[in-house]
């Protein structure tokens, strides 16, 4: 496109500072020297070529009709029944006929041939594919289309993200990898002013909030409960303006939603796809079955009936679905027709007016309408499709992938922290090239929502682990690189990704090693270590040469089990270490002796209590199960006691309903679960590290309850596996905690890993339920943590991974660890979800843990909300063999300050050569905490150890636009408020004020010092 020019993100007020220093005040001044190339920033056209795209190219509509607002368009999964490689080339159609590619190429050619035609495109991770693949005149021929607004893209992410398992750091970098790419590649007509979920099985009010603060106008889905859709149509309500957050101040978390008429398929009859059976329209009269008065005459009757259930004279109606527009002339050719047929009806009085749109065109119209709209401040989990069909399973389905996708996330944060902190020489070092995109991209697609789900087919799930795998190999040498480059030391690292079941080769043998232990938060940690060794004596030094605590336990028979031969440890050598924020600390370990005498054996029963100076934990001796759990530092106590069960997964052999249990629905037989054993057989470790009482409840089933000596959490370290299916009944395994709380039928679950919303039992705040899964029916999703309270007491689940749950009982609170299913539940993957591996071919084995903490309501947040941080982005343990080098830098810290405890580092990414992206959020909400909900400043500049920040700009939370150019669609709520006034600004360039739960999002120009 000749006569293009680039300007830097049309904002060109990037600000500049000097550093504070002695001789000098800081100045601000203005530079605008930047070129586009460096920065990956929208491109913006010259007047004489103003592009028409976004809402300038919407077809003109009649007022005073029905106007029909036909939307072309794609499902592409990213990875369902076949992996994203076989989907995108048209691979193994004998599993189902998908080839993306071909759908792009297709679409494209028939665009060109009607200037009328329109076509929406989603998924960013196959049209980065299908992009890089194109000659220059085809990626010009897109270009124009794109700038002509009739290829569109929508939402825009790397992928449509699952809205139920997915924690919201990883959805915001997979929404950011997405739209850089249509922003780089496109411009602004690249930007996606629509969200666009229409597969995902049910909505987190968390995505509408942050699709609000990454600037899109609305928000348009396809699935909700069906009691919820027939109370909508009736009351006229599938379009609402949505307030996704109790914290942030009105419209900034506010999403007009809207919820398309048919999930996200054509009307019935009206499918030309070379997938569908629908007759073509034939419009010869000298031929044999004419048809045209017929299609029209039943369109008619389709339009009328949706528009009986919408609030204005405008409709939407999607002409496609999965993998569909393989061959799109079949498509237009129709869509052609019908158009001209049923307008050409408009001269005989008719009043319906059809038009090829896009999702933002019917967006605009329904804004156009100047109407006030209902609002809604609730989710919309759990999602069932009727009466005993709830989509609850996939809560929890595949709990080792869900797992492997939340550690992998924690990886790389740190992989791309490390970028940051060690410059090009993390990219290129003394270890080899390495590279943070390769598991940005394995991230981006798990958040896919048949990934991180687990509703795919197993081969799909394998290959998403495999991609998180080789993304983490990669980031592996970029992180040696760097901790290589900050310590000055060159000696070889090692990575034991197999701590959690006590295999780590290189401690297995050394008799000297070193323990790197890098943190990715912004303040200080104390974490355990568990490490498998043989000796039975170690000494242990931290960076300053201190001595540190060390205790040496025999490995459990739980632990051997579980690994399968993979190591041969007979004992773990535990110890509490420290680590800086955004640094890293470095520990000596020394074999002291090898024989004997080896450690003490655990004593064979339960001890009345353990405690520290924060907890005391009783058990009864007789069942060998936890009794009680007291707060010393509150002198609070509840009665407590936890223990293991299943159901039975339905079969679908049932008078009511034929629905079996599945990847997706969660349908139990009865509502009473069977005890796995009443009591445990026990084994007590106490030391001056920790305290733990190993429970075996069968050979499937165990836990390690673990306190250590300086925290205020008590870990339940649960493992569950192979479920037993000789029986030939399905299995769907839970922890439940009875309490003497009073919760009153009421407990709280997390949205993706941030805001908590209220969960009542039997009961939807927007319409009256009728309830016919009593346990399905009341299960929710939990990201990272659960609670239930009274008005003295709140006990809390901190989870490290996504799973389902619910509180059946006042005082009770159960988490499902692991499903294996024997039926498929009729909901298209065609598998039960019975996972096996060449490890455990009897079955998967899960192991994870659970935190408890007891406090009272009004400061539980305190402790909660830093301890899942730190179970989310967990330090990262490297090894070193042998003896480091004299000079050996063995601490430091990428910030030159602790930040404020209410402040999480969400992103410190490389963006361009000499520019780091940077998240700050507020991580507590409104009301939470008396000491933390309050407003913070944090000082830019003196925010890295390392790096000189030179300019600043604020963008929006997709990092797609400048802050000050995001401009929104206003919407009017039916409660007829006026909105709040605009945040008060900044105390100077440099210093960010946070109001709680808030995220800010910044371009920094750095140079390395």
């Amino acid at each position: 496109m000749i006569g293009k020019i680039h300007k830097q993100m049309s904002h060109d007020s990037w600000l500049f500072s000097k550093m504070a220093t002695p001789e000098y005040t800081p100045f601000v001044f203005l530079l605008l020297l930047f070129q586009s190339s460096v920065w990956g920033v929208p491109v913006c056209q010259t007047p004489q070529e103003s592009p028409t795209c976004g809402y300038k190219s919407c077809h003109a509509t009649k007022p005073g009709m029905l106007n029909v607002h036909l939307v072309p368009h794609t499902h592409d999964d990213v990875g369902w029944l076949k992996t994203v490689d076989q989907y995108f080339y048209g691979d193994r159609n004998d599993i189902q006929h998908a080839g993306v590619q071909y759908i792009l190429d297709s679409v494209v050619d028939q665009l060109l041939k009607n200037p009328d035609r329109r076509f929406i495109y989603v998924e960013t991770a196959f049209f980065y594919r299908w992009w890089k693949q194109q000659t220059d005149d085809m990626q010009n021929t897109v270009k124009q289309l794109v700038n002509e607004g009739r290829l569109e893209f929508v939402n825009g992410g790397w992928c449509m993200s699952d809205e139920a398992t997915t924690h919201y750091s990883a959805v915001i970098d997979q929404m950011t990898m997405g739209l850089r790419f249509l922003n780089d590649t496109f411009g602004h007509c690249g930007r996606p002013r629509v969200a666009w979920h229409i597969d995902p099985f049910g909505h987190a009010r968390e995505h509408a909030s942050m699709f609000a603060q990454m600037g899109y106008d609305g928000f348009f889905f396809g699935r909700l409960d069906y009691q919820d859709r027939n109370r909508r149509m009736v009351a006229r309500e599938q379009e609402m303006l949505w307030r996704a957050s109790e914290s942030l101040t009105p419209p900034m978390a506010d999403l007009f939603t809207g919820i398309l008429p048919n999930g996200y398929n054509p009307p019935e009859g009206f499918c030309w796809d070379q997938s569908c059976d629908d007759p073509p329209i034939r419009d010869d009269p000298d031929l044999e079955d004419y048809n045209v008065d017929d299609v029209v005459t039943r369109f008619l009757h389709i339009a009328h009936g949706q528009a009986l259930v919408y609030k204005t004279n405008h409709i939407i109606m999607t002409m496609g679905s999965d993998f569909q527009y393989e061959n799109a002339n079949l498509w237009y050719k129709n869509l052609d027709k019908l158009i001209r047929y049923v307008n050409q009806m408009q001269s005989n009085g008719s009043e319906v007016n059809v038009l090829y749109s896009t999702p933002s065109c019917y967006l605009q119209e329904l804004h156009r309408a100047n109407l006030t709209w209902p609002l809604k401040g609730d989710d919309f989990f759990p999602y069932a499709d009727s009466a005993h069909d709830f989509w609850t399973g996939y809560f929890t389905s595949r709990p080792a992938l869900k797992r492997y996708e939340r550690i992998s996330n924690s990886y790389l944060q740190t992989c791309k922290q490390l970028e940051v902190l060690g410059g090009p020489i993390s990219r290129k070092g003394p270890f080899g090239a390495g590279d943070s995109e390769t598991l940005k991209k394995a991230m981006a697609v798990a958040q896919h929502h048949d990934a991180v789900s687990g509703t795919e087919k197993q081969h799909v799930a394998n290959d998403y682990a495999r991609k998180l795998a080789n993304g983490w190999a990669h980031c592996q040498v970029l992180v040696s690189n760097t901790l290589s480059s900050l310590s000055g030391s060159s000696a070889p690292r090692v990575y034991c990704e197999h701590l959690n079941i006590s295999v780590c080769p290189l401690t297995e043998t050394s008799k000297k090693f070193s323990v790197n232990v890098y943190n990715p938060l912004a303040r200080p940690v104390s974490w355990p270590v568990r490490l498998p060794v043989n000796g039975t004596a170690y000494s242990i030094s931290d960076a300053k040469g201190k001595a540190v605590d060390s205790q040496v336990v025999p490995v459990s028979q739980a632990t051997a089990a579980v690994r399968q031969g993979r190591g041969y440890a007979v004992n773990e050598l535990l110890f509490q270490v420290q680590a800086p924020p955004l640094g890293y600390s470095t520990y000596s370990v020394s074999l002291l002796q090898n024989g004997p005498p080896s450690p003490p054996s655990p004593l064979p029963r339960a001890p009345k209590a353990v405690q520290n100076k924060f907890l005391r934990v009783t058990f009864d001796p007789e069942t060998g199960l936890l009794s009680s759990l007291s707060n010393l530092e509150t002198q609070q106590t509840v009665k407590l006691s936890q223990n293991f069960y299943w159901y039975n997964a339905s079969d679908g052999n049932n008078s009511e309903s034929i629905q079996m249990s599945g990847a997706y629905i969660f349908r139990p037989n009865t509502s009473t679960p069977f005890i796995i054993s009443k009591t445990a057989k026990i084994e007590t470790l106490q030391n001056s590290v920790v305290q733990e009482v190993r429970q075996w409840f069968s050979p499937w089933v165990s836990q390690v309850v673990r306190l250590y000596t300086d925290s205020r959490a008590l870990e339940l370290e649960w493992t569950v596996g192979p479920v037993p299916i000789g029986d030939d009944l399905g299995k769907e395994v839970i922890s439940r905690l009875d309490s003497s709380i009073n919760s009153s039928g009421v407990f709280y679950t997390d949205s993706n890993g941030r805001e908590v919303l209220q969960r009542r039992k039997d009961y939807r705040p927007t319409w009256n339920l009728r309830q016919s899964e009593p346990i399905a029916g009341n299960y929710y999703p939990i990201n990272s943590r659960a609670y239930i309270k009274d008005d003295k007491d709140q006990l809390t689940v901190v989870t490290d991974r996504s799973q389902g749950g619910g509180s059946i009982q006042d005082g009770s609170l159960e988490i499902m660890l692991h499903r294996r299913l024997l039926y498929d539940d009729v909901r298209g993957v065609g598998e039960p979800l019975n996972e096996t591996s060449d490890i455990y071919p009897e079955g998967l084995v899960v192991r994870g843990r659970h935190l408890l903490s007891l406090s009272p309501p009004a400061t539980a947040a305190d402790t909660h909300r830093p301890l899942a941080q730190e179970v989310v982005l967990q330090p990262l343990i490297t090894f070193t063999d042998g003896e480091l080098h004299p000079s050996t830098r063995l601490e430091f810290s990428g910030l030159q300050a602790v930040l404020p405890p209410a402040v999480h580092l969400l992103t410190v990414s490389q963006w361009d050569q000499d520019t780091v992206l940077l998240r700050l959020e507020h991580q507590y909400q409104a009301s939470e905490s008396k000491e933390h909900s309050q407003p913070v400043t944090v000082n830019l500049q003196k925010l890295f150890s390392t790096l000189d920040v030179l300019g600043v700009s604020e963008m929006n939370l997709s990092a797609n636009q400048w802050k000050d150019e995001m401009t929104r669609l206003d919407w009017k709520a039916e409660s007829g408020e006026k909105p709040l006034p605009k945040r008060g600004g900044d105390p100077s360039v440099w210093e960010v004020n946070l109001k709680p739960m808030e995220i800010r999002t910044f371009l920094l120009r750095v140079r390395q010092r």
